[in-house]
């Protein structure tokens, strides 16, 4: 019964999420050329409030659990699990004063309204999986811009998506380079959990009635013992995840 009623719920979704792209589109352009960063910013955020707003649709709830003082004056290195691209919008909005780029595959930098505008023109850089030498350039690039602006940096270090919620084992190397080009950042690590819930199916219809959860841990300090940085990173994540 509940897999008969996502179909409709689904639909609904996915014409509200294509709406709310194709309006923030030329919104954020506006921003961006007639206002600058801040103005574009600020749109890049209401635009994934909506995203969020849109998933309730789909009886998705949210809680974002940060106990947590995190600055403001210095750049962040926000490190997750990741088990879908809902992950994303919630992480946006509820970061927004820390002003959260991504590190992202390059096919999302084109064809997607909103999206691509984002990731090329916000801040995030855009990897070639199949390059791994563009990649390195690209993820140090943005360790230093987060350094220079006190800005965040997001980075899901799986790798790729965990489909049945269970952790995927770390692949350090483009965290190692974050930390090694923001040498004054704040490691932030937050679990997800139920994510993955959201695509029961493949990728129609989606779940529903799901509520999504994102704790946020004790923050760590960067330091010259990058391995084992990362390992008490990892762990802090994954112990946070609720296996299924």
């Amino acid at each position: 019964m509940q897999k008969i009623l996502a179909y409709p719920l689904t639909s609904i979704y996915f014409l509200f999420f294509g709406l709310v792209l194709l309006v923030f589109h030329p919104i954020q352009w506006i921003c961006y050329n007639l206002f600058g960063y801040n103005a574009h910013k600020k749109s890049v955020a209401l635009l994934n409030l909506c995203l969020v707003r849109c998933s309730h649709l789909l009886g998705t709830t949210y809680a974002f659990n940060n106990p947590h003082e995190l600055p403001t004056d210095r750049p962040l290195i926000i490190v997750l699990n990741h088990q879908s691209m809902n992950d994303i919008p919630p992480i946006i909005w509820f970061m927004r004063a820390h002003h959260p780029k991504f590190v992202s595959k390059i096919e999302l930098g084109k064809g997607i309204p909103s999206v691509s505008y984002n990731l090329r023109h916000g801040g995030s850089v855009l990897i070639d999986r199949k390059d791994s030498k563009q990649a390195l350039v690209q993820i140090a690039k943005l360790g230093k811009y987060i350094e220079k602006h006190n800005r965040s940096a997001v980075i899901f270090p799986e790798g790729t998506r965990s489909q049945t919620g269970h952790p995927k084992k770390f692949q350090p190397t483009g965290l190692k380079l974050l930390l090694k080009n923001a040498p004054s950042a704040l490691i932030v690590p937050i679990s997800i959990n139920n994510s993955w819930k959201m695509l029961p199916y493949g990728k129609f219809p989606y779940g529903i009635g799901n509520h999504l959860t994102f704790d946020v841990h004790k923050p760590i300090e960067n330091g010259k013992n990058l391995d084992e940085l990362i390992s008490i990173t990892e762990e802090r994540i994954t112990s946070g995840i609720i296996i299924p």
